[in-house]
């Protein structure tokens, strides 16, 4: 890899410089695109005023910016303080400056279940319309047929809502992929900068690449050949660049290890492995899986950790065997949206250090679930249907930082949870439930700003921890009765005073009515005669 990646011993660094709240979430990541988000914190401005030649253009004479990565990036890369490789790299990056400039007015992308949902809306929207077109069509009624136009014209713009997500998304994929061309082309102006002594024009260079078939891997194929019964093939470590598309038929295997090598792809014909129960693809160089994979319908454990993989392909939810799933260490953004509809005898799920922000709903559709590991990602909230995974024993959603700030109230449900790392994330506040968490026996909340409960309840162990949450909960229904008995003799009283006010007003009435039948109108109280005592008494 390139000289200015930063060193393993900078991890715990790295995260913080992707957790500062400093940069924009759309900005460049320092981790991934280091000379890109130096070029462009040393250029936070990409407008030149108008007049200026690029020449005359000093980008040192610019106010160094308060967004500028602070890690030993020219140290490394010494030459990048030079004004003119920063201002040929300038030149390059406009177009990524421009579009974020755009996708800052638009908002942050979708995530993708909104989108997955969008796309499905649009399709049904779309078979709606079309049956609606054949009716006006059929129908020789004119009212009937404005009826009709009528709500074409509603899901039509119904339909304009859904595809703006859709094209969000994909400005957002579009930009992300401008990034890692934009880094690459930096690299390179770096390169012939370093070399040579001006700026000169690039041209991509062909590189023919012949793949070598490695030996070994030829002796397997022709042993395939002659015996059919090959169950087991292990081929780690040997620095595989290619594996080729005969491999895809020895039906008889069950499991294949191609772990630690340098695969790039994976051949569609892996198809044709019927019979796999295991595959391991961990530490390769894959950026993409083949859909093929999805029909593996007998594949029980798949690890795909520690790749380069932006996505699991949706045809990974057809593998039901699938008893284990590790995809940590990758690029991952979001898990495929059906995953808990479908991979319905997942125990374990392991998809740590990677980028994901949401987890998909159907994750409580994986009642066997025992294992949930999604630490260091960039989750945003844990939806309420993870509280159906009664058979979870194993919860971890450490190191989300300043994106995890609450948990669902559903977390109490998860009854046979015995660990829960919730470690460095900007937790507040336990949920009132937590308490009902009878089989939890390890708990760690480190850096987290937890309010309740308390810092020297937390001290005390979980223990104490769920015997503070279970009174407290405890408390809140008691709280909750009496405000409730309060309204009731509210309501009663205010039911008493109603009645009686209504017993008043009928009496009154009643008195009402028999001083009108003695006195007559008020009017005529001299000429009454209803009373002829009264009146001799006159």
């Amino acid at each position: 890899m390139s000289n200015y990646i930063l060193d393993s011993t900078s991890c715990s660094f790295q995260f913080e410089v992707e957790k500062s709240t400093l940069a924009s979430k759309m900005d460049p990541n320092p981790t991934n695109f280091p000379i890109l988000s130096y070029v462009m914190s040393k250029v936070p401005s990409f407008k030149r005023a108008v007049g200026i030649s690029t020449d005359e253009y000093d980008v040192e004479k610019q106010q160094s910016s308060s967004l500028e990565p602070h890690f030993d990036l020219t140290e490394k890369m010494p030459h990048l303080k030079n004004p003119k490789i920063i201002a040929a790299m300038r030149l390059a990056v406009a177009n990524v400056a421009q579009s974020r400039s755009v996708l800052k007015t638009l908002g942050e992308r979708p995530d993708h279940e909104s989108v997955d949902n969008a796309k499905a809306k649009v399709a049904e929207i779309e078979a709606k319309l079309s049956e609606q077109l054949d009716e006006i069509i059929l129908s020789p009624k004119e009212e009937v047929c404005d009826g009709k136009r009528s709500m074409e014209r509603e899901r039509e713009r119904e339909k304009k809502m859904y595809k703006a997500v859709i094209s969000l998304d994909e400005m957002h994929e579009t930009y992300e992929n401008m990034l890692r061309q934009a880094e690459d082309r930096l690299q390179k102006i770096y390169e012939v900068a370093v070399v040579g002594s001006d700026i000169v024009e690039m041209e991509e260079e062909k590189v023919e690449v012949i793949e070598e078939v490695n030996e070994e891997v030829v002796a397997i194929l022709k042993e395939a050949e002659a015996n059919h019964g090959i169950q087991r093939v292990d081929l780690s470590e040997r620095r595989l660049s290619l594996l080729p598309e005969a491999f895809g038929n020895i039906k008889s295997l069950l499991v294949l290890d191609l772990s630690n090598n340098q695969l790039k792809v994976i051949p569609d014909s892996i198809a044709g492995l019927e019979n796999l129960e295991e595959l391991n693809l961990s530490t390769n160089l894959l950026e993409t899986l083949p859909d093929s994979l999805g029909l593996l319908f007998k594949l029980k454990i798949l690890d795909v950790s520690r790749n380069e993989l932006i996505a699991l392909p949706d045809s990974i939810c057809h593998c039901r065997s699938l008893v284990e799933l590790n995809a940590g260490f990758n690029k991952l953004t979001y898990l495929p949206t059906n995953i808990g509809y479908e991979l319905k005898n997942l125990r374990k799920l392991w998809v740590p250090l990677n980028k994901i922000r949401n987890i998909p709903t159907s994750i409580g559709e994986i009642k066997r679930l025992q294992h949930l590991d999604v630490h260091f990602n960039e989750l945003r909230g844990i939806p309420p249907s993870v509280g159906k995974l009664t058979n979870l024993e194993i919860l971890d959603l450490s190191g989300n930082f300043s994106d995890l700030s609450e948990l669902p109230s559903t977390i109490g449900d998860l009854t046979n949870l015995k660990e829960l790392n919730l470690s460095n994330n900007q937790i507040h506040e336990l949920p009132d439930t937590f308490g009902r968490l009878e089989n939890l026996i390890k708990l760690n909340v480190y850096q987290n700003p937890l309010v309740i409960p308390p810092k020297e309840i937390v001290d005390q162990g979980v223990e104490v921890i769920k015997r503070y949450m279970l009174k407290r909960r405890l408390n809140i229904h008691l709280e909750e009765d009496r405000m409730g008995m309060l309204e009731i003799d509210d309501e009663a009283n205010g039911s008493l005073l109603t009645r009686s006010t209504s017993w008043l007003s009928n009496v009154a009435a009643s008195v009402s009515v028999t001083v009108s039948a003695y006195l007559g109108p008020v009017g005529a109280l001299g000429n009454s005669n209803a009373d002829t005592y009264l009146n001799q008494q006159r």
